[in-house]
């Protein structure tokens, strides 16, 4: 038996909570849920309604954030040639490793591994599929595999909150310039070691 479907008023709240909360963590690891409420433009009875517990918010924040960016993966391949779609996903990486850090922070650690275990396969097939675009267009190298990127990018989960802004884009630049297949102008990075 499905779960009831929501009227478009409670599922346009829903909606509001979660983005208030996603907004909210962006600025602080520990967001008040009366702040939170007070973004979305809702009461705090809807606000519970919706989410019985700040771990619920949070975990929802978290799973919608995996949701956009395993279905950015084909969109944007959809709308750009390989390279370019991976920027545009490693960009969407570096903002949702923002949010993520924050829920991780915020949560229990039973809790946040779960959601974190969930999370991983579904990352790791959008950018499987990203890279094989790019080996399959010559402009990706050959020798790369989305396990192995995943590694390199939990890296920058090592910035400090701080430093995040200023050097996460940077660094996520290194990694791009590493995956490009070096072509005949001597653009890109990395060798075609495999290919």
């Amino acid at each position: 038996m499905s779960a009831p479907e929501r009227r478009p008023d409670a599922a346009r709240n829903r909606t509001l909570i979660v983005e208030a909360a996603r907004a909210a963590l962006a600025e602080s690891e520990r967001p008040h849920l009366n702040e939170i409420a007070k973004r979305a433009g809702v009461g705090q009875g809807t606000l519970y309604r919706n989410f019985p517990s700040r771990e619920a918010l949070l975990a929802e924040v978290y799973r919608r954030d995996v949701e956009e960016l395993v279905a950015a993966a084909s969109a944007l391949l959809a709308e750009h040639e390989p390279v370019e779609a991976l920027r545009h996903w490693l960009d969407r990486v570096i903002d949702y490793a923002e949010i993520k850090r924050g829920v991780l922070a915020a949560l229990q650690p039973a809790a946040w591994q779960d959601l974190v275990a969930d999370s991983h396969s579904p990352i790791e097939s959008a950018l499987g599929r990203l890279l094989d675009a790019g080996k399959a267009a010559g402009s990706v190298r050959t020798d790369v595999d989305a396990h192995g990127v995943l590694l390199l990018i939990a890296y920058l989960g090592r910035l400090d909150r701080n430093e995040w802004k200023s050097t996460a884009r940077s660094l996520m630049s290194v990694i791009l310039d590493g995956l490009r297949r070096q072509d005949s102008d001597g653009r890109g990075g990395g060798t075609t070691t495999g290919s």
